[in-house]
C-alpha cells in the first residue's frame, strides 16, 4: 500500500481541524502552516475532503474550514479513500500492486499484509488520533515502566 502526498496531507488537515474542534471556523493559512503543507496544495485537498461531506467552509476574511461530521464517525480509511480513491493493494519491490501472479509464493502473505492494514485504517477514527497526539503533547502524561 502506497500513501499519495495528497493523502497524507489529508489525514493531517484532518487531524488539525479535530485537534481544533469546537473553535469555529480554521483558516486555511493556520493549517498550512502548523502542518507545513503548501497552501495552493492543501486547498485542493481541502476541496475533495469539503466535496466528499467531511468539511464545510466559508469564503472571506472571516472564513475557513470546519468538520462537519463527528471525528468519531471519520475513519483515515474514509479521508485517503476521498482523497485517493480506491485503496491500493500493498506494493511490493519489484512486483506491482497486489502481484498474485501464480509463481508467487509469497502472494498469500502480502494479501493477509495488505488487510490487515486495511483493517487499521477503517478502524482508526480521527477522534481517537486526536487523542493519542494529545496524550503525547501533555506535559503531565504518565510513565509506566516495565
Amino acid at each position: 500500500m502506497r500513501i499519495s502526498a495528497k493523502g497524507e496531507y489529508g489525514i493531517r488537515a484532518m487531524l488539525d481541524l479535530t485537534l481544533h474542534q469546537g473553535r469555529g471556523l480554521v483558516p486555511i493559512q493556520e493549517i498550512a502552516q502548523r502542518q507545513r503543507i503548501p497552501q495552493r496544495y492543501l486547498e485542493q485537498v481541502l476541496l475533495l475532503l469539503r466535496r466528499a461531506g467531511f468539511l464545510e467552509s466559508k469564503r472571506g476574511a472571516t472564513g475557513g474550514y470546519q468538520l462537519v461530521k463527528p471525528p468519531e464517525e471519520v475513519s483515515v480509511g474514509d479521508v485517503l479513500r476521498a482523497i485517493d480513491g480506491r485503496i491500493a493493494a500493498l506494493e511490493v519491490a519489484g512486483r506491482g500492486p497486489g502481484d498474485t501472479s501464480p509463481g508467487s509464493d509469497l502472494a498469500a502473505l502480502w494479501q493477509e499484509v495488505a488487510d490487515a492494514v486495511g483493517a487499521v485504517i477503517d478502524r482508526l477514527t480521527f477522534a481517537e488520533l486526536a487523542d493519542r497526539a494529545r496524550a503525547r503533547r501533555s506535559p503531565h502524561r504518565a510513565v509506566y515502566h516495565i
